[in-house]
């Protein structure tokens, strides 16, 4: 991967931004795949939240046979023990710091910034916002895992100890299995973690019902 900033779409509010959502996409997606959620959050007139949906680098991708494609990292086989390239999730982590570092200098304070993430983009907002520096206001992880599977990152941030995550899954899940979504809660609880599991009848989508939920958990963390 080339070390140059993160393309991206950003969507501003209608007033000058006091608070930022960086949302990550999923493997072979691009931002623009989710900058449509914006509008159907429903969120109130008036709300002061930047949406930053950044593309991931084009790379191949091992269980796609080598095909290249947008990922944040290459997944090397559907053995969750063994999913994860995590020489391309430091990689990437690396990136995404970049950009909430960017968000920060542009005068938004890391304490009003949610990093959130569907599927794989999910996996890098886990594991980028447990091991980032300072403190971040929420952690939203849809449809994913740990890429560490049943082992907690290293060097996690005391700083985010505490910080809320939103964990949501569909219980007919066919790419993501609802049991590797439950295996990173439990062991995201049994270390303290202040994180909330919410299941919806799906496979690996995102519904509407699940979408004003989204909008609800982001209003009490941004208001």
């Amino acid at each position: 991967m080339l070390d140059k900033p993160l393309e991206r779409i950003t969507v501003e509010p209608s007033i000058p931004a006091t608070s930022c959502v960086i949302w990550l996409h999923g493997l072979g997606d691009s931002g623009a795949g989710f900058a449509p959620v914006v509008p159907a959050l429903g969120l109130p007139d008036g709300h002061s939240i930047r949406f930053v949906f950044p593309h991931a680098p084009e790379q191949a991708v091992t269980i796609n046979s080598g095909y290249i494609m947008r990922a944040w990292y290459d997944i090397k086989s559907m053995d969750l023990h063994d999913r994860a390239d995590m020489s391309g999730v430091l990689e990437s982590e690396h990136l995404i710091s970049a950009l909430v570092d960017e968000q920060i200098a542009l005068g938004i304070e890391a304490n009003r910034i949610v990093l959130a993430g569907f599927s794989q983009g999910g996996v890098m907002s886990l594991f980028c916002g447990l091991r980032f520096k300072q403190k971040l206001a929420g952690i939203m992880a849809l449809s994913c895992y740990l890429p560490t599977a049943d082992k907690m990152p290293v060097d996690l941030a005391t700083e985010n100890s505490a910080t809320p995550i939103l964990q949501q899954h569909g219980t007919q899940d066919e790419v993501v299995p609802l049991n590797a979504g439950i295996m990173a809660f439990e062991l995201l609880q049994s270390q303290g973690y202040a994180t909330e599991w919410q299941t919806y009848n799906m496979g690996h989508n995102v519904l509407p019902e699940q979408l004003r939920d989204i909008s609800i958990w982001l209003q009490k963390l941004l208001n």
